[in-house]
């Protein structure tokens, strides 16, 4: 009788869980919260993009499917094929000056010395304002009507080459310090025993910078790189604040083309098209990217 008791008992009873088990469960909660905002503020938006770009989908009215007329359209937009050309030279140009710029800097406020924290601190801090409240205050600046800068007589957006230059200076102005602190991370990283060595076999700096500093440096490179091009390819506010896409539609981004499709020609499934094409194409560059940088 107490041995049937006592096997009913632990037929009753429950298993422990695991350790294993436990761990696992404390891991999915913990990223639960994470998952549920890339699901809710990322994946569902770029599904509905995809959805949106096979349709004919107005901003008042019933969507229509009607794959694949909204990309075979995408050429014939009379701004679409100057967006292009004006993007890719932009994110050229900035990608060159702003990765020099930024790894100057770094550099220049890599070793401890008096005062460096000053500079450190100067240098980033036009990173903190906000890049719409920059273009503002870079268009007050340049205005020539107001603008502290306007008795110089220069058209400062008046010609495509000087809005163009103008931008760019804006650009460097924002971001040159935000990316000398992704760089100077990557610098301090470098053990100090490799520079040491390095003086004790009698290198000079420069194959000190390109025999040690950049190899060691390219991971830190590849992700300021990959911020850099995908920023400058999804270049909106600066032209859209700034130089409002003058004069004469020459500083018009692909971002702004997306842009008025939307909300000028309420054409939202040929907008969803382009940011479509766009995303592709910024994906293969950024794999592109990692493969030669890795």
């Amino acid at each position: 009788m107490t041995q049937v008791t006592a096997a009913r008992a632990g037929r009753g009873r429950r298993a422990p869980a695991r350790p294993g088990t436990l761990r696992a469960l404390a891991g999915m909660a913990y990223a639960a919260p994470t998952a549920v905002i890339v699901l809710t503020l990322f994946l569902a938006p770029l599904v509905l993009v995809v959805v949106m770009s096979l349709h004919r989908w107005p901003l008042l009215g019933a969507p229509a499917f009607n794959a694949p007329a909204n990309y075979a359209k995408i050429a014939d937009d009379p701004l679409f094929p100057g967006a292009v050309v004006f993007t890719l030279k932009y994110t050229a140009i900035i990608t060159v000056l702003l990765s020099a710029l930024a790894l100057g800097l770094a550099l220049l406020v890599q070793e401890r010395r008096p005062g460096v924290g000053f500079f450190r601190t100067a240098f980033f801090l036009p990173g903190a304002v906000g890049f719409a409240a920059a273009a503002l205050l870079f268009y007050g600046m340049l205005n020539n009507d107001v603008g502290p800068f306007g008795f110089l007589g220069v058209k400062w957006t008046g010609t495509p080459n000087m809005a163009l230059t103008s931008t760019i200076v804006l650009v460097l102005w924002r971001f040159a310090g935000f990316n000398m602190l992704i760089l100077l991370t990557g610098l301090q990283s470098i053990p100090v025993e490799v520079y040491e060595a390095a003086r004790s076999d009698g290198a000079s700096r420069w194959q000190v910078f390109t025999k040690i500093t950049l190899p060691l440096l390219r991971p830190t490179l590849a992700l300021m790189l990959i911020l850099s091009i995908t920023g400058s390819l999804l270049a909106f506010d600066q032209f859209f604040i700034f130089t409002n896409g003058g004069p004469d539609n020459s500083t018009v981004s692909m971002v702004m083309v997306i842009y008025r499709n939307a909300f000028f020609k309420f054409d939202l499934g040929g907008a969803a098209a382009i940011s479509v094409v766009l995303l592709a194409v910024l994906v293969a560059l950024n794999t592109l990217q990692l493969k030669v940088l890795r």
